[in-house]
């Protein structure tokens, strides 16, 4: 059973929740287990700064096997023992100190950052407790080993990858989604102008026999018009279903005639303006489509206006191409339908498809690699499409 809008929408919503609670969750967990082994670290430090201590007090009776063993068992973690007047005397497990002059700068460059993030431990090693004499004292700096560093950016690292991964399957998924529409269009459009041959050639045959049969009668002129014009519709979705061929066509006399071809059927409570340059306007393009285009800006203008308004009709010249804009004085559209208004099944019709703005994109974008968008649009003042052509 299919589901509906309404469950289609959990469930996108459902899998953006998982989306986002998966990585999350990889973080704090990589976080936890970065962490627990930080303080395992810290904990082999201070036994090892026993040790230290162990071994700066040792004397001639006193077993110092355990206390080397300890010592000779850190093999990760960076350590750097200097004495209370910041001289180092020791050192264990470092990779970025070069040998020759620069090393005693470079040791305590790193002494200096160790301090500076807190790990720092201080060893009492004064000879026995009841010494008169000052304590003395070692201070032991270290840092985190080299592997937990790399635990610690490696899930970055791997959300990194993963998100690339998501993307590229994204990517993919819309581009075959987009092949499939492709081919739902080019079918749906060829056998719409397959069905539209075979009525249209019998309208043709019978119009001839009308004109043998009453060639005065004043109706036939306008018979012949509507059968151009649905021979004009089938040349459109014959065009829709393969690549058109584009030629240089000056916009002006397309404008005119699609302005004609309007006025004549739009009520007379309807103006419709055409502004136009003097100089010729050319541009490569698949006329029979480009007029499909204004004609259903045009028509979408008088629905908008409810028949009754001003559509204005634009032309001008810019300096990689031509732009042609419509304008009505309707109702107007909300700024965040700016794009949706061009998804199929969008409609405020309630007979409509959704399909005219739709179709008229994919003409101007796809066939013509050109633009089309809303310019500008006025809550109760009206509409401007734009196109450009390039």
């Amino acid at each position: 059973m299919p589901l509906s809008n309404h469950h289609m929408h959990l469930v996108k919503w459902a899998l953006a929740l998982a989306a986002a609670v998966i990585p999350i969750g990889s973080l704090l967990y990589s976080h936890w287990l970065t962490r627990q082994l930080l303080d395992e670290e810290v904990s082999k430090m201070e036994v090892w700064a026993e040790a230290m201590r162990a071994f700066t007090a040792a004397d001639e009776h006193t077993d110092l096997n355990l206390v080397l063993k300890v010592m000779g068992g850190n093999h990760t973690i960076p350590v750097i023992v200097t004495d209370q007047h910041g001289l180092v005397i020791a050192s264990r497990n470092l990779r970025e100190v070069p040998s020759g002059p620069d090393s005693a700068r470079v040791m305590q460059q790193l002494v200096s950052e160790m301090k500076a993030e807190g790990k720092c431990m201080k060893i009492d090693i004064s000879p026995t407790a009841t010494s008169h004499t000052s304590p003395e004292y070692i201070y032991l700096y270290y840092t985190e080993s080299v592997m937990l560093r790399r635990l610690t950016f490696y899930p970055y690292a791997q959300l990194a990858l993963v998100g690339v991964l998501v993307l590229a399957a994204i990517v993919a998924l819309l581009a075959s989604k987009r092949a499939e529409q492709n081919r739902v269009w080019v079918g749906l459009s060829r056998e719409t102008a397959h069905q539209l041959g075979t009525p249209i050639s019998a309208l043709m045959a019978w119009s001839e026999v009308l004109r043998d049969t009453y060639p005065d009668d004043t109706l036939l002129p306008e018979m012949d018009k509507d059968v151009k014009r649905l021979q004009l519709i089938a040349e459109r979705f014959s065009k829709i279903g393969s690549t058109p061929e584009l030629e240089v066509t000056d916009l002006r006399g397309l404008l005119h005639g699609v302005t004609d071809y309007m006025r004549k059927r739009t009520s007379h409570k309807v103006r419709i303006n055409l502004a136009l340059p003097e100089h010729p306007l050319p541009a490569r393009i698949c006329p029979s489509l480009l007029e499909w285009v204004i004609e259903n800006l045009c028509k979408n203008a008088v629905d908008a206006m409810e028949a009754r308004g001003t559509i204005t009709i634009k032309a001008v010249a810019h300096a990689r191409g031509a732009s042609i804009l419509v304008s009505d004085t309707g109702k107007g559209i909300p700024s965040r339908k700016f794009k949706a208004v061009f998804k199929p099944g969008y409609t405020t019709k309630q007979r409509g498809w959704g399909l005219g703005l739709s179709l008229a994109k994919r003409i101007v974008e796809d066939y013509h690699h050109g633009h089309i968008y809303v310019k500008d649009s006025t809550l109760g003042q009206g509409t401007t499409f734009e196109i450009d052509f390039f």
